[in-house]
């Protein structure tokens, strides 16, 4: 099988297509014939070496953690009702034809969801999900989505918008606020101007109830003076290191710090759950991933330049097999 191998730790041009042998399933174990492997930020992190603590990685290794494909073949003790079925897949490895991955991790594929947007929500989905029942967005009250035109942030705005908040949200460039407003982003902001956060405040009357802060680093730290008094600061962003917000400030004005990325990736059980609750959501309509970005398996650097780079609208995905020939089922 054709695979993307990262032969060390580096920029993206360690990234090459090679030719590796078919992996066979072992007990418990399924093979998935991908048609999209998913792409994501933290992808382009591991690549470099960050994480070792948490997600260790042994150059060579193939990169990615999942996507959606076909069960092709099943291990001892497998139901072999498997056999065939569309699926997503989420595990410790996607840039390949094929991926082996234990039972447990795999979930069936809605019947009328295409693989790619199924492929989609295997990180992203999970990940907006959970911030959006630690956030708790409420009929009403403002809410600001910082990097709204990323793959979360994207799930961010919907799902804010579903539950009735007045959503704000913040992006770098004209086509991403446009995407957000055309996502239900009542107000939309420029976040590289040096005024974005009094301009928040003076939509907002005052300021928001709940920032969803998708950037991190300074910028992050700096998003919780867009919150009014008593509000909740939930943030997940990676790209420029953990936000460090000023908690004496912060308790001051009686805003809570949630970061769950501190806490480490969610069990399996809830993964589960979340991923189910996506892919559901997607299927009726409900939650709509954007896929702005699609490159061939052998594209995999390009993809990691465009997301270092923040050129990238939406969703990253590599398409694999037919799903390169626009056959998305």
């Amino acid at each position: 099988m054709r695979a993307i191998q990262a032969a060390s730790f580096g920029g993206p041009e360690v990234l090459a297509l090679v030719d590796l042998p078919d992996p066979v399933p072992g007990p418990g174990q399924v093979t998935v014939g991908m048609a999209a492997a998913d792409v994501i930020f933290l992808d382009t992190l591991l690549r470099g070496g960050w994480g070792q603590d948490v997600f260790p990685r042994t150059p060579p290794y193939v990169p990615g953690g999942g996507g959606a494909g076909e069960v092709l073949a099943i291990g001892d003790g497998v139901d072999p009702a498997w056999l065939g079925r569309r699926v997503v897949v989420r595990t410790g490895t996607g840039y390949a034809e094929q991926v082996v991955a234990g039972e447990g991790e795999i979930m069936p594929v809605p019947d009328g969801l295409a693989s790619a947007t199924a492929a989609a929500l295997v990180h992203d989905g999970v990940t907006a999900l959970n911030l959006h029942r630690l956030g708790a967005p409420r009929k009403g009250e403002w809410v600001l989505v910082s990097a709204a035109a990323g793959g979360a942030g994207t799930l961010l705005v919907q799902l804010a918008v579903d539950a009735g908040a007045r959503v704000v949200a913040a992006a770098s460039s004209d086509a991403k606020r446009a995407l957000a407003r055309d996502l239900g982003a009542e107000v939309v902001v420029d976040y590289t101007r040096t005024d974005w956060i009094e301009q928040v405040r003076e939509a907002t009357g005052g300021g928001v109830a709940l920032v969803y802060d998708g950037a991190g680093g300074a910028l992050g730290a700096t998003t919780v003076d867009a919150l009014a008094d008593g509000g909740r600061f939930v943030t997940y962003g990676i790209a420029d290191g953990f936000a460090a917000p000023d908690r004496e400030s912060a308790a001051r004005r009686g805003i809570r710090l949630l970061m769950p990325l501190m806490d480490g990736p969610p069990d399996q059980e809830t993964v589960r759950e979340l991923l189910g609750l996506a892919l559901e959501h997607a299927a009726e309509g409900r939650l709509r991933p954007v896929i702005g970005a699609t490159y061939p398996l052998g594209q995999a650097a390009d993809a990691h330049r465009a997301l270092a780079a923040r050129t990238t609208v939406g969703k990253s995905l590599l398409l694999i097999g037919s799903e390169q020939d626009g056959a998305l089922r």
